[in-house]
């Protein structure tokens, strides 16, 4: 992975870290919705939800469009598949490290003592 790759894989897993921002993500990939009314569902101020929203942003996750007076903000389909494939590459990674470990612990039947 370069150095950019892990960048956005860092700001991806950091705003991933987050319960809240979690529940925000899915509730954005269903539907637009204003951030006020995002902030109607948290027992926070409206400002510590519109800073959970732009981490989403900053990561991708989410765009936001302006209309009227309202923020609206919607998920990013692809930028959700993009964590799920390195997630998919980093267990890849994993299973072949497992299975080489495995290799290596399992007595070789073949071999005598």
């Amino acid at each position: 992975m370069g150095e950019e790759s892990s960048d956005r894989a860092d700001a991806l897993f950091h705003a991933l870290a987050d319960r809240t921002r979690r529940d925000i993500l899915r509730r954005v990939l269903a539907g637009e919705h204003s951030v006020s009314a995002l902030a109607a569902n948290y027992d926070m101020s409206f400002a510590a939800v519109q800073k959970h929203v732009a981490v989403l942003e900053k990561a991708g996750l989410l765009t936001k469009r302006r209309s009227g007076r309202e923020q609206l903000a919607s998920g990013d389909v692809a930028a959700v598949r993009s964590v799920a494939s390195m997630l998919t590459e980093l267990e890849q990674v994993w299973r072949g490290r497992i299975a080489r470990i495995d290799r290596l612990i399992t007595p070789d039947p073949d071999q005598e003592d």
